[in-house]
């Protein structure tokens, strides 16, 4: 892992460049994850570019915030995704859920100078059931309820495997409790529907057809409401469809950048 250092904080980050010459990617995690949940895209979308991926404040090997939920966290979390971003040299954007509130975040608040977008199991507005949201604040079962209710049918993930469970559960009670429920509260408040219009890059919006957390119509309504919006659903996969169905996910990736890059 790679670090650079921002606003009084070190912000960790991996990035893999297999010698291809597209210019570089960088991914951007959920609620409770870290740059893990981008292995396969680090695996195979780096063979055409550089792919990075950090580490949000908090989790994983990045330096933590003393910050609450809703705007101020989110503001935090999009410096880290500047931060990485210009230190790496990134060309374009990849959020997953909170990730993708994140890239918003960045190109709207923070003049981001990328050439396109890519969100992934995300939106415009996100906002978190209320039943998650008491037990990530310890009520009724706590967080253990929390993790079991994210990774039932047709949340995160469609049809997993063990493997698959068993590290989407580990990375978030890695994350803890408190950074989770930031994680959830912040994305709660995120809500830039009427901002929309402002964004003037490509913007692919993509998810699994079974993604009951975020679904596909909120994807649809991103395309619709941007200059530059496409919109795919990936077949067999949920909200965590980069791990679920990568070699679609990645094909998906792989030519909206190929064409909205090469415009840029």
């Amino acid at each position: 892992m790679e670090t650079v250092t921002h606003d009084g904080r070190e912000t960790a980050y991996r990035i893999v460049d297999r010698g291809g010459d597209g210019d570089p990617l960088l991914c951007v995690h959920g609620s409770g994850g870290t740059h893990a949940v981008w292995k396969s895209q680090l695996g195979r979308l780096s063979r055409d570019r550089p792919v990075a991926a950090l580490d949000l404040s908090g989790h994983g090997d990045s330096d933590d915030v003393s910050l609450d939920q809703g705007s101020d966290a989110l503001d935090a979390y999009a410096r880290d995704v500047v931060a990485v971003a210009d230190e790496v040299g990134a060309r374009a954007f990849l959020g997953n859920s909170l990730g993708g509130a994140l890239v918003l975040t960045a190109l709207l608040d923070h003049d981001a100078a990328v050439d396109a977008a890519i969100l992934a199991g995300s939106g415009a507005k996100l906002s978190v059931h209320e039943d998650l949201r008491r037990w990530l604040a310890g009520e009724d079962g706590g967080f253990d309820e929390a993790i079991e209710f994210l990774h039932g049918d047709d949340r995160l993930f469609h049809d997993p495997t063990d493997s698959e469970l068993a590290f989407s559960k580990r990375a978030m009670r890695e994350a803890g409790r408190e950074v989770v429920e930031r994680d959830f509260l912040s994305s709660h408040a995120f809500d830039v529907r009427d901002r929309l219009d402002e964004l003037d890059v490509p913007l692919l919006a993509l998810t699994g057809e079974h993604d009951g957390l975020t679904p596909p119509a909120f994807h649809e309504y991103l395309a619709a409401h941007v200059h530059q919006g496409e919109w795919t659903t990936l077949p067999d996969a949920a909200h965590l469809s980069m791990l679920e169905a990568p070699e679609a996910f990645n094909d998906a990736v792989s030519g909206f950048l190929g064409d909205a890059l090469a415009q840029g």
